[in-house]
């Protein structure tokens, strides 16, 4: 079997939204910018690099937002990245409970839905202790 990795996630976004996409996922988000090929570029959309992999917003004519499809970006600061959406004017909700992470969802200008998860929680409470072989006295 071909070991797989994501390259990129693709978003798409109406026509002549790419300013939008740099405030959101540039600015707002943190996420930096990179350059489409040139043979790509005159189809419009903005791309950016995240850890290890991409996300590129396409440009679609008859646009239609995701609503339930959607990219997860993983933050150690959750709480943060969360007040900071809110306090530019991103609603965020919260869904069913994901095993052992927390969570939180919000919109992008075009609508499609995002989610934003912390990392894994550790367990809490002691970790059991593993008996010790015991030693015979002979």
């Amino acid at each position: 079997m071909p070991s797989l990795r994501l390259h990129h996630v693709q978003l798409a976004a109406p026509p002549e939204s790419e300013g939008a996409a740099r405030r959101f996922y540039g600015e707002l988000l943190g996420l930096r910018e990179i350059p489409k090929p040139a043979n790509l570029a005159r189809r419009g959309g903005v791309w950016f690099e995240l850890a290890g992999a991409q996300l590129h917003i396409g440009i679609e004519a008859d646009f239609r937002p995701a609503q339930k499809a959607h990219p997860s970006f993983e933050s150690g600061r959750l709480g943060d990245l969360r007040k900071r959406l809110q306090a530019a004017g991103v609603e965020t909700w919260e869904d069913e409970p994901f095993p052992g992470r927390d969570r939180f969802y919000a919109r992008d200008p075009f609508g499609n839905r995002i989610e934003f998860i912390g990392p894994a929680r550790r367990p809490t409470g002691r970790r059991p202790r593993r008996a010790r072989p015991s030693r015979s006295r002979s």
